[in-house]
């Protein structure tokens, strides 16, 4: 393996100082053109690549940004991420996408990581609300790296974030459901700890009392986000003396779970039992029984994400200015909940 080029290997073939050839190649004014020009062509001959690290450096800036998410293997993640891409690249930065697996260590180890590697900036949606990382947020901040939160957040003063009308989502999922006849309406509900979980129950739970109906504490299942947990749920649900007749889902994988169990018991759906997730994930709506589910608009979560850093690090003060920016949700009717006469 040939070695690696440097402006010293540069510079001995040129019969110049290592001073010059690094002020031609980063465009420097105090340089003739023609050496610049005579230095580009031989560091391409050469097969030269400036150390991005050491630029990143001296200029103070790496025109890399650090996106921290759960997992990418999923839709929503993998949406975000594109609608971050999309509104950065034509700002000339690349994004680092790091995974936390629903662990604190490895956000903490991403964090520090990330910084370490001198980003510009970091995008991300928080694991928990645990006190566990406070450390390592703190340590973001007070390297003047601006953090926004997305779909996922903590509350930390100065920090930025962009997220969904949660309750708003609940509400109108299970609003629909009444509408559509239901009485007895379940919640699936994830980590309540965090803020998109608890608001969605909420929302879930406001309905309820809004229209007259009952809430129960028996109809709410804590479930992952998966097939599994969903099946699982409908048949905790169906040992009750009183079963629900209608599930809100805060995950459209434990949807989908519910309505595989009900299917396997012969429930009719959605004349016996109608279901609604959360999410808008691509297979609800391919599905022969398509899913109805509440649109968390990620894309556009994504780029809005991405403004609110570019206005960021757009202004010249030191003072940041934190934004709460809410995006609406819309509930998309399908099949699994939609009842012709009740």
């Amino acid at each position: 393996m040939s070695e690696k080029v440097t402006i010293y290997d540069i510079a001995e073939k040129l019969n110049i100082t290592a001073a010059t050839v690094s002020r031609a190649l980063n465009n420097n004014p105090k340089i003739k053109e023609a050496t610049r020009e005579l230095v580009i062509k031989t560091a391409a001959a050469m097969n030269y690549k400036q150390n991005k690290l050491a630029l990143a450096l001296k200029s103070g800036r790496s025109n890399n940004i650090g996106v921290i998410v759960p997992r990418i293997d999923s839709n929503f993640f993998a949406s975000v991420i594109r609608g971050i891409e999309e509104e950065l690249y034509p700002h000339g930065y690349q994004v680092i996408i790091c995974q936390t697996h629903e662990s604190i260590k490895r956000e903490n180890e991403n964090l520090h990581t990330l910084v370490d590697a001198q980003v510009d900036g970091i995008m991300m949606s928080v694991t928990g609300i645990s006190d566990e990382n406070d450390s390592a947020f703190r340590n973001v901040l007070e390297k003047n790296v601006p953090l926004i939160f997305f779909d996922r957040s903590k509350h930390i003063d100065g920090v930025s974030s962009v997220t969904i009308n949660d309750f708003k989502g609940g509400y109108l999922a299970t609003k629909h459901l009444i509408d559509e006849g239901c009485r007895n309406i379940a919640h699936f509900s994830g980590d309540q700890s965090l803020d998109i979980f608890k608001n969605r129950f909420l929302g879930y739970k406001q309905a309820l009392l809004d229209n007259g109906l009952p809430f129960n504490e028996e109809y709410v299942i804590f479930t992952k986000s998966s097939v599994e947990a969903g099946k699982d749920a409908v048949d905790k649900l169906l040992q009750l003396e009183t079963p629900p007749d209608a599930i809100f889902s805060s995950s459209d994988f434990a949807a989908l779970g519910a309505i595989q169990e009900l299917k396997e018991r012969n429930i009719s759906i959605p004349s016996e039992f109608c279901v609604a997730g959360f999410s808008n994930e691509p297979f609800t709506k391919f599905m022969e029984l398509s899913i109805t589910s509440v649109d968390q608009s990620p894309l556009e979560m994504g780029r809005m994400s991405a403004r609110v850093f570019l206005e960021q690090v757009d202004k010249t003060d030191t003072i940041k200015i934190e934004k709460k920016v809410v995006l609406a949700p819309e509930l998309h009717i399908r099949k699994s909940s939609t009842r012709t006469n009740f």
